[in-house]
């Protein structure tokens, strides 16, 4: 069975792409971004690919590439770009896949669609939460979004070191698996990132 894991966040840098490194490297999955606007020259897609010791794992060119690092909707209407899902093809892979969006569930496309439309009902969603004033709610509206859309919530990785008040909240009131928490660490290379990747392995397996 061919798995898509769709890392979505609570907000913007929140720590996607070392979730993405992670997931990838502990799985040895395919990597795929739909959208990277702005840094075009160490690009998420990138970022991922230096972080990680396999391989196996294959990285797909974005989806779209936008110059400016602002909302996709305004990059898009900069560069003359006509941003939509329908233009946004999914790489066809025989391989297990990890999709990285763009900020949270909401960043709007384009005036009708938001990165929650690129998800797909089969993907497995993990949420990256990141401890900040207000991330408790930030986490609970990206929950309740998900489930209202009927979405398979796969489980949460929580960043940052350990909130035990709000990791407890949160799981209890979402009933939702936790993965795993990764620390503040004072740097992220390879051996970091394989270090977490062995410790994720045996919950991301039975997500």
């Amino acid at each position: 069975m061919i798995n898509t894991y769709f890392i979505t966040g609570i907000g913007t840098d929140v720590g996607k792409t070392i979730t993405a490194a992670i997931i990838t490297e502990s799985l040895k999955t395919d990597y795929w971004k739909p959208v990277q606007a702005g840094e075009l020259d160490n690009s998420d897609s990138k970022k991922v690919e230096k972080l990680i010791s396999n391989e196996e794992s294959f990285f797909y060119p974005e989806g779209a590439t936008l110059t400016s690092p602002m909302s996709p909707h305004a990059a898009a209407a900069i560069d003359g770009v006509n941003l939509a899902v329908k233009n946004i093809k999914r790489p066809e892979t025989s391989r297990n896949l990890v999709i990285e969006g763009a900020g949270g569930l909401m960043v709007p496309l384009n005036s009708n669609e938001t990165i929650l439309d690129l998800i797909k009902a089969t993907d497995k969603i993990i949420i990256v939460s990141r401890h900040y004033l207000g991330s408790i709610n930030h986490t609970l509206l990206t929950i309740d979004v998900l489930k209202n859309k009927g979405f398979n919530i796969a489980g949460i990785i929580f960043n940052g070191d350990e909130n035990e008040s709000t990791e407890k909240v949160i799981l209890e009131m979402t009933g939702i698996k936790f993965i795993g928490r990764i620390d503040d660490e004072p740097y992220f290379d390879n051996n970091v990132i394989k270090e977490y990747a062995d410790i994720f392995r045996e919950k991301l397996l039975s997500l």
